[in-house]
């Protein structure tokens, strides 16, 4: 009989690989997820997966089907508009926020992430140049949310970040690999953390508010393009 303990871990494994491999569009909007392909995937059984699949619907990236077994959750324009809709609204109040409690420890740390993530232009290889950029672009707009001091208003942020992951990789992917576009970025966040030091809130907010919904056209296109299911 398998340990409760190692179950868990194994249902965690499975729920991050899954995860993973939604995210990044291994499988498509839409498409039902099929336990036996699942099993010999991840090299796990049903109890696991079951496990895994359930918080993933409970997250909205997968649609449990009456009787039926379960699908990737779908995408669509309008689910687009509302999720970076809210999160460029509460990113810009957080930072509000932020600045009116963040101290001199807060300004170090968003200064040590963004020149982290400025370095990132160093890396050669594709697959690390997006997974890195990622990691350290969520490490830079974390540091900045962390100023706020609510968990509660953090706690909303991460879980509207985890509803936009897969709408942010199509952009991630178009924007990690063109030197145009992470010329862009770059000048947006050198724009944003000069108006934090400053303690200009009102530029701030509005300047995380346009960088936040600066992606959604681009995404709006991604999307169109691959015809994906509408809700």
């Amino acid at each position: 009989m398998q340990a409760p303990g190692s179950r868990e871990n194994l249902a965690i494994r499975g729920y991050e690989l899954l995860k993973r491999d939604i995210i990044r569009g291994v499988f498509a909007p839409g498409e039902k997820l099929l336990m036996s392909a699942l099993k010999a995937r991840y090299d796990l059984g049903v109890g696991p997966l079951r496990e895994a699949l359930s918080q993933l619907v409970a997250e909205r990236l997968v649609v449990a089907i009456s009787q039926r077994g379960f699908r990737v959750a779908p995408m669509s324009l309008g689910e687009l508009a509302d999720i970076y809709d809210a999160r460029a609204h509460l990113e810009a109040m957080i930072l509000g926020l932020a600045i009116a409690r963040g101290d001199d420890t807060w300004e170090a740390q968003i200064l040590a992430q963004a020149h982290s993530l400025a370095k990132v232009v160093e890396v050669k290889d594709a697959e690390e140049m997006l997974s890195l950029w990622d990691a350290r672009h969520q490490a830079f707009h974390a540091a900045i949310a962390a100023g706020c001091g609510s968990q509660h208003l953090l706690q909303v942020r991460t879980a509207l970040f985890d509803q936009a992951e897969r709408y942010r990789h199509l952009w991630l992917q178009r924007t990690v690999f063109s030197a145009a576009a992470l010329q862009a970025k770059r000048e947006e966040h050198a724009a944003l953390v000069e108006a934090i030091l400053r303690r200009d809130s009102e530029r701030a907010c509005a300047l995380m508010h346009a960088h936040l919904l600066g992606p959604v056209r681009i995404i709006g296109e991604l999307l169109q393009a691959r015809q994906s299911p509408a809700e």
